[in-house]
């Protein structure tokens, strides 16, 4: 009986998680004069709808400014993490508790209260309307989350490999380097996804910071896309599928690494 409510559980939840896709999809493929789609699956599937929404809003542009972003993100958002979860689990600072908390203090700030104040910022700096307006705001908005999850896991480790290492002579560098970071795979590969995933969907900090629309990323330009195409429902969710198909992609092909991530975790 427990088994058989697990599964109903696991069959209903992957139920929720596939519905929209599917819905979104069959949209995607009815004929472009439909406004109200429905679910039912499309007899004669217009695929041209994702040429056209490609075509239309520019997505190949609009896909690079987005990956240059989240590349531009996730590799330094990775290794600031890195250290500094290291620094406040590992090393005997009399400041650790009141820097770990004025840290998570970054998350429960919205990036509402900080965008116009980011504006000036970059205005002055002369950084708006390139990449560099949203990676450097991205990389300090993802560190709160990224100290937080790194600290865990370093804290989870078994105090006896740093007392080795110490023991043979190994400094603090080589001791991360060496030591630590293979240990830390699986909760890397979780975290750059998670940065990956907010840095690619972000849509505020884009829309403010970027007007360029050379330099847009893609969820501001469909945006863009539903204020041009408002009324053309199969139109833009083929734009929409455009835009989510490199995480879900990123996800499928990295999911083990991710779960296993997740579930570390969630045991800690």
């Amino acid at each position: 009986m427990t088994r058989f409510l697990t599964r109903g559980a696991l069959v209903l939840a992957a139920a929720t998680v596939l519905f929209p896709f599917l819905a979104i999809l069959s949209a995607a493929l009815q004929p472009p004069s439909t406004l109200s789609p429905g679910l039912a699956w499309p007899s004669s599937p217009h695929w041209e709808n994702f040429a056209t929404a490609w075509t239309t809003a520019g997505f190949g542009s609009l896909l690079s400014s987005s990956a240059i972003v989240a590349f531009g993100v996730v590799p330094i958002a990775l290794v600031m993490a890195t250290l500094a979860g290291y620094g406040l689990a590992m090393c005997t600072l009399r400041i650790k508790g009141p820097l770990f908390a004025l840290l998570m203090l970054g998350l429960a700030l919205p990036f509402e209260a900080i965008v116009i104040p980011l504006y000036y910022d970059m205005r002055s700096a002369d950084l708006l309307n390139s990449h560099w307006a949203m990676i450097l705001p991205l990389i300090g908005a993802f560190m709160p989350f990224g100290v937080f999850w790194m600290r865990a896991h370093f804290e989870s480790l078994p105090r006896e490999l740093v007392e080795a290492a110490e023991m043979d002579g190994a400094s603090h560098w080589r001791t991360l380097v060496s030591v630590l970071l293979p240990t830390a795979r699986p909760a890397l590969t979780t975290l750059g996804l998670l940065n990956f995933m907010w840095a690619w969907n972000h849509f505020l900090l884009a829309l403010i910071l970027i007007q360029d629309p050379a330099k847009r990323t893609a969820p501001a330009g469909l945006g863009k896309f539903v204020q041009q195409f408002g009324k053309n429902i199969p139109l833009l969710s083929a734009g929409t599928i455009i835009v989510i198909t490199p995480i879900v992609l990123l996800y499928l092909f990295f999911q083990r690494h991710f779960i296993k991530g997740i579930l570390q975790g969630a045991v800690k």
